[in-house]
């Protein structure tokens, strides 16, 4: 048995979300942790699974509480590092009148970019030691970190290792459409699962019908395993040559959609561990999608996600009450 579920790469953060106005009248904002694969950890943590996180943070008050927060979680961060010269990111998160969120980050350079190849040789056990790696995008924006991600999935692919794949696309994190779209290639060339949003769909592959362009994605790289998702809407799996689709849990206590798809993708990825990508069956798919879906929606509830990801109970009480 591998020492580890899952192990994820990426960055780790301060999610500064709007939290109302002050008795001057002056925007608020909660320091919440945060950064797409620790979140992805931390509720796979809560559904039962030993998790390890590799990354840099500052050598700071933000570093330091981050480590301490994902530690709390039960995230392993034997991988995670400290720079002493590179502040800690910071993402400036707003909702939009439209529910949309607008990102302000603070990462010119952040300590997250600054992982290099040394980190990853130092952290060869942990990768290489896990049944479950995942990535995203976000940690091939610049140099070093781009150069640290490819011989990181290279290890987790030689030793075996299942690989998942969300390209969590921020437009203000690159310096072009263009080389966000190589980023996208890569993972799309390299994972097993992959998690994918509606507007990412589109953006790769400019088409507006989601499932057509999910089918192409899934042919042209050859992906076992998709999971789409579709916002309020729900979300589909494109196994082989079936579709699977299940509709969206609209929570009237919905206040952000920070985490919603990393809540949905953890699930999507500890079903995918404890089934496998052999014979899986629509009845399968539904259940996976029914469970992710009920999960995001109740992080919509939440301001951030890291700390405050919803329990398997939680989850299975909202869809005992949404089905009753």
């Amino acid at each position: 048995m591998s020492r580890f579920d899952v192990v994820a790469l990426g960055e780790l953060l301060i999610d500064f979300t709007n939290n109302g106005m002050s008795g001057q009248g002056n925007p608020m904002f909660e320091a919440n942790p945060g950064g797409a694969p620790c979140n992805v950890l931390s509720m796979l943590q809560n559904l039962g699974n030993n998790t390890a996180f590799i990354g840099k943070v500052g050598d700071d008050f933000f570093g330091r509480m981050l480590k301490e927060r994902v530690e709390k979680q039960g995230i392993c961060t034997e991988g995670l590092s400290f720079d002493k010269v590179v502040h800690t990111t910071l993402a400036f998160v707003n909702k939009l009148p439209n529910g949309d969120r607008d990102f302000s980050f603070y990462r010119n350079p952040g300590a997250d970019i600054m992982i290099s190849a040394a980190d990853i040789e130092n952290a060869k056990d942990i990768i290489g030691d896990t049944e479950v790696f995942h990535f995203g995008t976000l940690s091939m924006t610049d140099e070093p970190c781009k150069e640290a991600t490819r011989l990181a999935v290279d290890t987790a692919k030689k030793s075996g290792a299942i690989i998942t794949f969300d390209p969590n696309y921020r437009e203000p994190l690159w310096d072009s459409t263009d080389s966000a779209l190589k980023a996208m290639e890569y993972g799309f060339g390299v994972c097993d699962v992959l998690k994918i949003s509606d507007n990412e769909v589109e953006l790769f592959t400019g088409m507006k019908d989601v499932e057509a362009g999910a089918k192409k994605i899934q042919k042209d790289f050859d992906i076992p395993m998709v999971f789409a998702t579709l916002g309020p809407n729900g979300s589909m799996a494109l196994y082989k040559d079936r579709v699977v689709k299940k509709d969206g849990y609209r929570n009237p206590d919905t206040i952000e959609t920070t985490g919603a798809g990393d809540t949905f993708c953890a699930c999507a990825i500890d079903y995918v561990r404890r089934h496998g990508l052999n014979n899986l069956t629509d009845e399968n798919l539904k259940d996976c999608l029914t469970f992710a879906n009920a999960a995001a929606s109740i992080i919509t509830t939440r301001r951030g996600a890291l700390s405050v990801m919803p329990s398997k109970e939680e989850v299975e009480t909202f869809l005992s009450s949404a089905n009753a």
